[in-house]
Formats: C-alpha cells, structure tokens, sequence
C-alpha cells in the first residue's frame, strides 16, 4: 500500500499545484485585462471630457483643457468598478483552487462512512462465530471449523479495507481495475460466507445459481462487497424463513448478477434513489435491523467503478429483485 499512497500523494499535489497555477493566471490575466480596460477608459473619459484651449496655439501647437471636476469623479469610478471586478475575479479564481481540496474532504468523509459500513456485516458474523466457538469450546466441542470461518472473515475484512483504500487513493480507476476480471461464482461464495450467519439466525436460506463460467470484469473485494451489500440488504428486508436467491447469467457483453429476496417490497420511495448516500426506504418490520442509507450507493460507486450499473428490477409485496450488470470479462484476461 505504500507505493500506492505515495503515488496517490503526488497526484494530488500536482492537482493542487495545477489549480493554484490556473488560479495565478487568471488573477494575473484578469488584472492585467481590467488595468488596461481601466486605463482605456479614463484616457477616452478625459479626451471626451477635454475641449480646445480658446487661448490660441502655443508654439505652433492645439492643446486641449480638461475639466477636473468631470473627469476625476469619472476616474475614481472607474478605479472602483475596476477593483470590484477583480475582487469578484479573484473569488472565482480562489473558489477554483480550492476544488481539489473539497474534493479531497469529500472523498475522506465518503471513506469513513464506507469503511464504517462495509465493516459491519465482517463485525457481526466475526461476533457470531466467536460466541459459537466459545459455546462448543465450553462444551468441549470441535472449535476448528469456527477458527477456519474466523480466519475466512478476518480475511474479507482485510480485502475490503484494502479495496476501499485502492478505491480512494485511484478514484479515476487504476490499471488493476481496467484488467481486472473475476469468478462471479467465487465472488458469490465470499459474499455467502460472510452474510451467512446472520441469515441463519433468522432462518434465511441464501441460494446461488451462478454459472461457474461466469467471469466479470471486476476485482474479487469489489465485487464481494457488492455482493455483501445486496445480500444483507436481501436478508434485511426478507421474512423469517425466507430466501434469498442470488441468480447470475450473461447477456451480450455483461454480465448480470441478481439478488432477489421476498420482503415487502420497495415503499415510501422512489427505488432510483435507494442509490443515493444515506437514503433509506420505509422503516423495516419489527425486529429487523434497519440499515444506515449507505449499503446501496457503494454498490452502485462499485458498478460504475467497473463501468456497470445496478438498478430496482422489480420489486412488490412479494420481493424485490435488484440487478448488478458489469461487464463481461474477456477470455485472454486472468482471473483477480
């Protein structure tokens, strides 16, 4: 991660150091411009201002006589507009270099809450295997099946964490994430390991039918956390003793992942803006656990990370069904 940060450093400080040269010029053009502009007027204000001397030629030459009450009001306006006008240019100027360092809090605060979330689900299942482990080890039973399943979420933890760290330090889309290409299947079966607990402790059954030829052009931690986003939001919404299904197949050049679960359905809000940061639907049913409005808008920076979408395919009284669509993984590519 070192190479990447510092690469990620100096990027930013060009891009700092590119807007505090535009903003430099454009105070330096724009002052240079109202001074000329000024100066223009004020020579045309005192040549239109002047009348012809009546005392006659001096020496063989015409000269004019300006009156001073006219033109030294006219001036001092000028010199105020003109001041005016490069206060406001200067703003606009400043406003600009200031872009890159809006951006940079922007993507920090987007950073915290995304790590806060995509750390949840991990924190809950590592919670739950931790108890069962104890609850066998008190029994004297078998804990190595729940160490193995401790070690598998420590390390999606760790992909996720990293992941979320390449996300930000390339936010354009590094060259990793334009070769990158992954098993829809071995995506799906992180996903499933990770959200599985806390389905079963709900009685949710999760099914997956994907095709293991399926392939996406996407990294592995990405599109798992996708896939853990949709599946808690599934497991969420669904009844006790319900299912989730997680369905994928291909359609020209994409591929298309569905999460389909048998909730209520999407209500109390249009489904285009589930997508959005911290925008959350009517309140779950009583004793589900209700979401923090963040789960869905990283599956849709992730789709668009990778050049896809997700989007509301249906939803009704009976479930909702959200569809993933990324593009298909070319055959010469390696899988992530």
């Amino acid at each position: 991660m070192t190479g990447r940060a510092d690469t990620a450093v100096a990027a930013d400080r060009r891009r700092v150091n590119r807007a505090a040269l535009r903003a430099g010029l454009w105070v330096g053009m724009a002052a240079a411009a109202l001074v000329a502009g000024v100066t223009t007027a004020t020579v045309a204000v005192m040549i239109g201002a002047s009348r012809p001397d009546r005392g006659g030629p001096h020496g063989g030459r015409r000269s004019r006589v300006i009156d001073l009450d006219l033109v030294v009001p006219l001036t001092v306006a000028l010199g105020l507009l003109g001041a005016v006008a490069l206060a406001v240019l200067a703003w606009y100027a400043a406003r600009r270099a200031a872009a890159p360092l809006a951006d940079a809090l922007r993507v920090q605060r987007a950073f915290v809450a995304d790590a806060g979330h995509e750390l949840r689900t991990p924190l809950t299942t590592l919670s739950s295997r931790i108890q069962l482990a104890q609850h066998r080890a008190t029994h004297g039973g078998d804990v190595v099946e729940a160490l193995a399943g401790l070690r598998r979420d420590a390390d999606a933890m760790d992909a996720a964490l990293t992941d979320l760290l390449v996300a930000a330090e390339t936010a354009a889309g590094g060259r990793s994430d334009r070769t990158a290409v992954t098993s829809v299947a071995d995506a799906a079966a992180d996903a499933v390991a990770v959200t599985e607990p806390r389905a079963a402790e709900r009685g949710i059954r999760l099914i997956v039918e994907v095709p293991p030829d399926a392939a996406a052009a996407a990294t592995r931690a990405a599109l798992g956390r996708a896939l853990i986003a949709l599946l808690d939001n599934a497991v969420r919404h669904s009844p006790p003793g319900g299912t989730v299904v997680i369905h994928a197949d291909t359609a020209g050049r994409r591929v298309r992942i569905r999460v389909a679960d048998q909730g209520p359905g999407i209500t109390g809000i249009d489904p285009e803006r589930l997508f959005e940061r911290f925008t959350r639907a009517a309140a779950p049913a009583e004793g589900r656990p209700h979401g923090f409005g963040l789960g869905l808008s990283l599956v849709r920076d992730i789709a668009v990370r990778f050049g896809g979408d997700v989007a509301v395919e249906s939803t009704s009284p009976q479930g909702t069904v959200f569809v993933l669509r990324l593009p298909k993984a070319r055959r010469s590519a390696r899988p992530a």
